[in-house]
């Protein structure tokens, strides 16, 4: 498949610079970078003129044509820029010859966020390494993609990042699965919350609050789940593309999504048995509501029912002449009455 000349407009009629999509762009040589301004292109043939070194190229959010001319000027497989500017995609790994197209999501969590909170709590973004021999084109979607602690990550690990384009891959990687792992126990503390809420006795609660969390749950596990196998198919079958030092890296990377899988997978469970149990207690406690109204009506029932007879006007009525008929009836009323709450009570009732 030819690729479309830079001179030709791809997908809009304006033509933004490629500039203004590009957040970085560095030589990084021995792990460290190396002072001076180059552009996209020039980066490149630097790194190659000198055989020394890598480019690290950051995106945000490029559009079709401004992906093109990157592509020309890197070799990127047309493939491979179709799926950076669609975007949204599920974390995956799919290889192209010597490079290989790595998806990963990241998740943000809104820590001043309370359950009860109509705000969404968990928020997702996406980020795309492309990596070859001699470069990595990381491309960013969405405004929560920016990756925290990353910054302090390269500058404490200038060995690691010696070792080339797919250290810097894994050092994204474990940086953003990190991140699952923290925000899977501050998730935690959320579901406790709620299980303290459900079990006390004699507590109120609201289950809205359980199925907002069970969403924003299920929301990161599909963030975070498909990372797995795509980390599988990194370290076993790219024979090639990964050293040995790296491989054992990103299977430690693979060991840490598989307990934060573990662990989200565990509050989602826990949400569903919060649920039936938030159903069974909301249940009974309707139950305990219409006694006590049921309770309450059969207490002014007799009251009403003697009033209801004594205001029918016949004249031959008992206790109609009597002088103290009146207090007679509102005795009786009120005896009905005590005697009914003492029966109520003693059942749990009222």
């Amino acid at each position: 498949m030819p690729v479309p000349s830079p001179t030709v407009a791809l997908g809009s009629k304006i033509r933004v610079p490629v500039e203004r999509a590009i957040e970085r762009c560095v030589i990084y040589r021995d792990g460290r970078p190396v002072r001076g301004a180059y552009n996209y292109r020039e980066a490149l043939e630097e790194v190659r003129r000198t055989g020394e070194g890598y480019v690290w190229l950051g995106l945000y959010e490029p559009d079709e044509r401004q992906m093109m001319l990157i592509s020309q000027a890197y070799d990127v497989h047309e493939l491979i820029v179709e799926d950076v500017v669609s975007a949204r995609q599920r974390p995956k790994l799919e290889r192209y010859g010597d490079q290989f197209f790595f998806v990963i999501r990241n998740v943000k969590y809104t820590d001043d966020a309370i359950v009860s909170d109509a705000r969404e709590i968990i928020e997702t973004g996406e980020v795309q390494m492309i990596v070859g021999r001699d470069f990595i084109i990381t491309i960013r979607h969405g405004e929560k993609s920016t990756i925290t602690g990353l910054k302090k990550r390269l500058e404490g690990d200038p060995e690691q990042c010696a070792l080339g384009p797919s250290a810097v891959a894994w050092l994204i990687s474990d940086v953003l699965v990190d991140d699952y792992i923290r925000i899977a126990r501050l998730l935690s503390i959320d579901v406790d919350d709620l299980e303290n809420e459900v079990f006390s006795p004699d507590s109120s609660f609201d289950i809205e609050q359980i199925y907002r969390l069970k969403r924003e749950i299920l929301e990161m596990r599909h963030a975070i789940d498909p990372l797995a196998p795509a980390l599988r198919t990194l370290t076993a079958n790219q024979h090639g593309l990964l050293s040995d030092q790296i491989s054992k890296y990103f299977i430690d990377v693979l060991d840490h999504e598989i307990s934060a899988m573990d662990q989200i997978a565990s509050h989602d469970e826990r949400l569903t048995s919060l649920i039936n149990a938030g159903v069974a207690k909301i249940s009974m406690q309707q139950n305990a509501d219409m006694r006590r109204l049921s309770a309450l009506v059969g207490m002014a029932a007799v009251p009403t029912m003697i009033a209801g007879i004594y205001g029918m006007n016949f004249q031959n009525m008992p206790e109609l002449n009597t002088e103290y008929g009146y207090y007679v009836v509102l005795g009786v009323m009120a005896l009905s009455v005590v005697a009914m709450w003492l029966l109520f009570k003693k059942n749990k009732w009222l």
